[in-house]
């Protein structure tokens, strides 16, 4: 599996949620400075919305997991993934082992 590589680097995105968190007293709203700045930077309103929803929850200004938190719960997923894969994996060769052994055992 290929890793996706986001079209915005990191600089850019922490750019843009500081402008957003500095500017939200000048336009109406949050949503307002959001949508305005996304338009000058060229991404969509979602994107930069989520970036700085992001920013809050690392700062704890919003409940959730923070993006260390993310990283790690994403670790344990793929690693909770495969050890059951290895253990379906034993599984089968055990009662593959088992079944061998009962032939061997009938035969004479």
């Amino acid at each position: 599996m290929t890793k996706h590589t986001p079209p915005f680097s990191a600089e850019v995105r922490e750019r843009a949620v500081r402008m957003v968190l500095e500017y939200q007293g000048e336009h109406g709203s949050q949503d307002a400075a959001i949508r305005s700045i996304a338009a000058k930077i060229g991404c969509s309103g979602e994107a930069l919305r989520n970036w700085v929803r992001q920013a809050e929850r690392d700062q704890g200004l919003r409940a959730g997991p923070t993006t260390g938190e993310r990283a790690r719960i994403t670790a344990l997923e793929r690693e909770n993934r495969e050890l059951r894969q290895a253990n379906e994996i034993l599984r089968k060769a055990s009662a593959s082992c088992a079944m061998a052994e009962l032939d061997r055992r009938s035969r004479p």
